[in-house]
């Protein structure tokens, strides 16, 4: 028991020190996984590279839509900040004389140290840091390139008579996680265009400056599960109170957000996705909130779809099954019957 919790630790620590490896290369066998149908199918009827090409072209367009809308959206609210900051200043200051007034004295010293510049500043490095994964999507379109021309030839390996009874295994497993991580996304995707769209309506109807960027952002952040959602409506609520200078209105902003996130992300979302990806709400949190530690924003972003893959994987094995049913969200019928079919 000493030694298997001895070699998780040290696989843990290599995982975080070698980041700059270990990232593109999940980042790029998530990708695969998507896309790898589109590839199949155009090979069918055009030359290898020529399909190739086109599947790559797709992916990056859709990779460059979606990062362009948080650099855009993030520049908008950037700009806003650097021309409105002295409001944030004053509704700050007013605020902490409010409390003094009524006994809460460490209001004062945080009033004297408060500067607004750190929220301009994060606001704009969130949009500089998203510039800064170029290299990290290089390396990553690099890693899909070679994979999607691997794929084929993988697969027959693991057919070999040398690679059974695993290969059979690994290839059963690599199956059911592309179909349940495509249907993740198809239905995170329509999600998040849902989300932008209302948050965007909404604003509208609020009178809140930007709309559009708070779609935008909206629609971009909710690919991140929890975190997303969460920075997604804070913000807004943050500049709903120096734009109407009212906490009245900054609660009703905050209410309809959180409204608009819970009916589609707790309610629309498990409708659409079944019984097929139950997961645990814990088991997400916790690789969400582990993954973004391990690797950051990234991490945050393939968190579920590893834990997806491990589920999966953890399935396959009669001796690790119990973790799957233990991940396992809501009845286990569905679970149990398919664990039979693959025995």
């Amino acid at each position: 028991m000493n030694a298997y919790l001895a070699t998780g630790i040290l696989v843990l620590a290599l995982l975080r020190v070698g980041d700059s490896i270990f990232v593109p290369l999940v980042v790029s066998l998530f990708i695969i996984a998507l896309v790898w149908p589109i590839q199949a199918t155009l090979q069918r009827f055009l030359p290898r590279l020529l399909a190739l090409f086109i599947t790559l072209s797709t992916t990056i367009a859709i990779v460059l839509a979606v990062g362009s809308s948080v650099v855009w959206g993030f520049g908008r609210l950037g700009q806003w900040l650097f021309v409105n900051a002295g409001r944030f200043q004053a509704i700050y200051v007013d605020w902490t004389h409010w409390l003094e007034e009524r006994g809460v004295a460490v209001a004062g010293p945080l009033a004297d140290r408060f500067d607004v510049n750190w929220l301009v500043g994060f606001t704009q490095g969130i949009a500089g840091r998203l510039n800064s994964f170029v290299g990290l999507a290089l390396l990553v379109f690099v890693l899909v390139m070679l994979g999607l021309l691997e794929v084929e030839d993988f697969n027959r390996r693991l057919e070999t008579p040398a690679a059974q009874p695993y290969g059979a295994r690994i290839r059963a497993a690599n199956r059911e996680i592309g179909i349940k991580l495509r249907r993740f996304m198809a239905v995170r995707t329509f999600a998040s265009v849902l989300t932008g769209l209302v948050v965007w309506g909404f604003a509208l109807v609020a009178g809140l400056e930007l709309a559009a960027a708070w779609g935008a952002i909206a629609f971009a952040l909710n690919y991140i599960p929890f975190l997303g959602p969460f920075f997604a409506t804070m913000f807004p609520t943050l500049f709903a109170i120096a734009q109407f200078e009212s906490w009245q209105m900054a609660l009703v902003v905050f209410v309809g957000l959180n409204l608009i996130q819970f009916m589609i992300g707790s309610y629309l979302e498990p409708i659409l996705t079944g019984a097929s990806l139950a997961i645990s709400p814990f088991a997400v949190i916790f690789a969400v909130f582990f993954w973004s530690f391990m690797w950051g924003i990234s991490g945050a972003f393939i968190g579920v779809p590893i834990l997806i893959a491990f589920i999966v994987y953890c399935a396959q094995s009669p001796s690790s099954r119990w973790i799957a049913a233990l991940l396992a969200s809501g009845k286990t019928e569905k679970l149990e019957a398919q664990l039979e079919r693959q025995d």
